[in-house]
Order: C-alpha cells, then sequence, then structure tokens
C-alpha cells in the first residue's frame, strides 16, 4: 500500500466521500505521488515509455507501496474506461487454488482486447498464498489443455505467463519471495519493496493530520512510527483509529489505542527485573497483564531496547536477548 506519496488534494480527496477509509482516500493515483522506492519508480517508468514492461514479481512487507505501484502503472497504461476490460486484479488469498488459475486469469488472458492494442495486465496479490499447483499452472510445459481437463494437474501457473505473453502481462505482489516457487520467479522481474523510513512517514502523517483536521502531536506521530516498523497501511490505521477515540493524537493515546504497553510500564517491569524476587517479578507482570490487557510478546519486544541500552557484559547480553528470543 504506497500512502507515501506527495501531498496533493486534488487527487487524493477527489472521491469526496468522508466515510471512506484514509488507506484507500490517500492511496497514491500515480507513479510521481510515490515518493518511496524512487529506483523502482523510474525504472516501472522507463518501461512504460517504451511499451516493454516485463512480467513483475514486486515482494516485500506489507504496506511499503506493492499494489499502489502496480495500480498506479495501470492508470498510467489504460484510460479509466479500459481498466476494466485491459486490467484483471485478483487477491490470490481468497482464490488461491488452481480454480481460479483455470478460470478467470486463464478466461481473461486468452481474449484479446478488441479496441485497444498493446497488453493487458493481470494482476495477483499476495500470491504467496497460492498453492504451488496454482503457481505452476503458469509453466509452458505443461499442455494448457491440461489446465481444463485435470482436476490438479502436476504442473499448473507458470504455463500461462509463457503461453500469452503477447498479449498480456502478469504482476505477482507477495510478502515472502520464499514462498514462490522458482519457476516463477525466473519468468519475472523481480523488485523489493523495503519499509519506509520515517523521513517519508513523517511529511504524510502531517498533510492527512492537516487535511482531517486533527491535533496530532510530535510525539504522537513518532509513536505511530515506532509501532509501524515501516508500514504505511498501519500508520494510517492507527492514526484513525486513534483520531477517532481520542481528542488528541499523541504518545500515550496511540499506545492505548493499539494496546500496547506505555513507555512507563515498561520502565517499571524494567525496575522489577533488576531488583526484585523472582516470584515477586512474576506476580507483579501477571497483575498488569490482566489489568491492562497487556500480550507478553508486545511487553518483549519493548523491553527488547531497554536491555540493549544497558551496560551488560556482551555474554550475558546475548544470553538475555535469546532467553528472550526463545520466550516470544
Amino acid at each position: 500500500m504506497g500512502t507515501a506519496d506527495k501531498p496533493s488534494t486534488s487527487t487524493v480527496t477527489a472521491d469526496g466521500n468522508p466515510n471512506i477509509h484514509w488507506v484507500e482516500k490517500y492511496r497514491p493515483r500515480s507513479l510521481d505521488q510515490l515518493i518511496s522506492h524512487q529506483n523502482i519508480v523510474s525504472t516501472l517508468s522507463k518501461f512504460m515509455a517504451e511499451r516493454r514492461l516485463p512480467h513483475l514479481l514486486l515482494y516485500g512487507p506489507p504496506g511499503t507501496g506493492k499494489t499502489s505501484t502496480i495500480l498506479s502503472c495501470a492508470r498510467q497504461l489504460y484510460s479509466p474506461q479500459q481498466m476494466s476490460s485491459m486490467v484483471l486484479e485478483l487477491n490470490a488469498s481468497d482464490e488461491r487454488g488452481i480454480g481460479v488459475v483455470r478460470g478467470p486469469i486463464l478466461n481473461f488472458a486468452s481474449t484479446k482486447a478488441v479496441f485497444k492494442s498493446g497488453f493487458k495486465l493481470i494482476i495477483l496479490d499476495e500470491c504467496d498464498a497460492m498453492t504451488n499447483d496454482a503457481q505452476n499452472a503458469l509453466r509452458r510445459s505443461t499442455p494448457l489443455l491440461l489446465l481444463l481437463l485435470i482436476p490438479i494437474p502436476p504442473l499448473s501457473l507458470t504455463i500461462l505467463i509463457e503461453k500469452f505473453s503477447v498479449n498480456t502481462r502478469f504482476c505477482l505482489i507477495c510478502n515472502y519471495l520464499s514462498k514462490i516457487i522458482p519457476a516463477l520467479q525466473s519468468r519475472c522481474t523481480r523488485f523489493r519493496f523495503g519499509p519506509l523510513s520515517a523521513a517519508q512517514i513523517i511529511p504524510r502523517v502531517k498533510f492527512i493530520a492537516t487535511e482531517e483536521r486533527i491535533n496530532a502531536t510530535d510525539e504522537g506521530i513518532k509513536a505511530l512510527i515506532d509501532l509501524s516498523d515501516g508500514d504505511m497501511r498501519k500508520v494510517l490505521n492507527v492514526l484513525q483509529a486513534t483520531s477517532a477515540a481520542f481528542p488528541v493524537v499523541d504518545e500515550r493515546n496511540v499506545y492505548l489505542c493499539c494496546g500496547r504497553p506505555l513507555k512507563e510500564d515498561i520502565e517499571q517491569i524494567l525496575g522489577w527485573l533488576l531488583n526484585q524476587k523472582f516470584t515477586t517479578i512474576y506476580e507483579n507482570m501477571l497483575e498488569m497483564k490482566r489489568e491492562k490487557g497487556l500480550a507478553l510478546q508486545d511487553i518483549l519486544k519493548q523491553l527488547h531496547p531497554y536491555i540493549d541500552r544497558i551496560d551488560f557484559p556482551i555474554d550475558l547480553k546475548i544470553e538475555i536477548l535469546e532467553k528472550m528470543a526463545n520466550i516470544e
């Protein structure tokens, strides 16, 4: 989700719907609105300018702009009237079996556009959730007729990529590259989308806060960034939820909205760990978890930076972090 784009009220608020989700309301509409992954954007722009867009494999953590990038490419390639006939977008985590390859994908790829020259575009989002049989179906080594006749063919998604490469381009989007079979990886040009940096997120959040007339403090924005791990979609979801629940988006309210331990809670836990007996620590942490509804995994994650800053001997620090990782 590439919501880390340049502020532009003429595009991001064009829907005019006050109830629309902010993730969609502020999604980039064109490549020039994206400020992240400029090398990828410039490469794709050159491909499209020369009309030689290859099959694409976009991978990386969620909320880093993969889907927004390819949808912006589609809007640049086709007019709004042509989108429905030239672009097929499927979420492969919902339709992930061999049936979707034999059904909508095969039907769309095997037909040519009547009033538009050039290639069609098939976008498969979250394709790392597809079964191996479905992924293999894009391969030329298995006759295409087998896709229609055999219930579960030994090789099935890679056929379509080569069979219809003249008039169709595929864009596969996933979080985990390791879950895509090598046969598909080798047929696509791969681009990795890394997490967004704080410098990219902060201007966008401030712009949205101004547009939505919400009071977001600098500490609150920093808390959004700390909790998001570079996921712009998560930043906007938490921002919208916090602004709806509290009059001010500050650090405390952001953590409360997410159900994450406050900094004073972590500091109190650290004090117990360094100064109290084990039974006392155990009872106090159980009581805090019960009263505040905290998860042990969240406590461990936020405790890690504090442990890292304490001047422990290296061997002891390694042992502590290793045990924390095992517990998590």
